[in-house]
């Protein structure tokens, strides 16, 4: 139990597709300064629960709870740009956010060349600024929208597969920013994953979900939980439950090993 903050709760939460019941009675706690990531199978209803937790669709039953005034930031699964349109990655973070006024209706940008590179400062990616954002590498993307996030400066950080994309080399990297960035902004973070090697590693809570919660708690607990053992078998239960991150390099944005310097912190 924590004493932090209560920033997301969602009661009994349904919701019915057609005749199909996605999911079905789902409770989520989020505290501030928390990590929780919800883990499932293919169509277990996890980027359906995040819909709903974000307020973009409606639940079928159920209560969704956030704290007043809280600031989301979110991360969906990929970057999504017209091919045809040149756009940097300075225009991209500038574009002002759905539900806000229109282009024409502002005197000046949502947010200041300023605000920008220092969100791309805290994610590595100040050099991508002048790049077309159609060029970027899948970890660079996922940098990029990190940026956009954090120009909101959220209480709650929502990432949808932060690691899509990224190669095996780059997504411990991409975990440990995302635990850095909870530590600099004392927010809460609730993610989705599929990477059961790196759960144990990058979060502080697990939520097993089949359409309803299979099991919940610390990841070691969660590992030993009969329900995960029949969802995705013994091995990677162990696999989840033994691996930890520690090395003395860090990967570039590329998937390069660098040598870490002294004012390095890698887990």
């Amino acid at each position: 139990m924590t004493d932090s903050p209560l920033l997301l709760s969602l009661e009994k939460v349904r919701w019915v597709h057609g005749e199909r019941l996605v999911l079905d009675g789902v409770d989520l706690n989020l505290h501030r300064g928390e990590i929780l990531t919800v883990i499932g199978p293919n169509g277990a209803g996890k980027t359906c629960l995040i819909r709903i937790a974000l307020g973009l669709m409606p639940a079928s039953g159920g209560t969704r709870w956030l704290a007043p005034g809280l600031r989301i930031g979110y991360l969906p699964q990929k970057l999504r740009l017209n091919p045809y349109l040149p756009l940097t990655v300075a225009d991209f973070l500038a574009l002002p956010e759905a539900g806000g006024k229109h282009w024409w209706q502002r005197s000046q940008p949502p947010y200041s060349r300023q605000d920008i590179l220092k969100a791309l400062a805290e994610v590595g990616a100040e050099h991508l600024l002048m790049q077309q954002a159609q060029s970027l590498s899948g970890g660079e993307q996922q940098r990029v929208l990190l940026a956009r996030a954090l120009l909101r400066r959220p209480d709650l950080l929502v990432l949808d597969e932060p690691v899509q994309g990224v190669d095996l080399a780059g997504q411990a990297e991409l975990y440990a920013l995302i635990r850095e960035l909870r530590d600099r902004y004392g927010c809460g973070v609730l993610m989705v994953s599929h990477d059961l090697h790196v759960v144990m590693a990058a979060t502080d809570q697990v939520l097993c979900l089949n359409g309803h919660v299979c099991c919940t708690g610390h990841p070691e607990a969660v590992s030993r939980h009969p329900e995960y053992h029949r969802l995705f078998g013994l091995r990677a239960s162990n696999d989840l439950a033994i691996y930890t991150h520690h090395h003395d390099h860090h990967h570039t944005l590329h998937g390069d090993a660098a040598r870490c310097g002294e004012d390095c912190h890698h887990d």
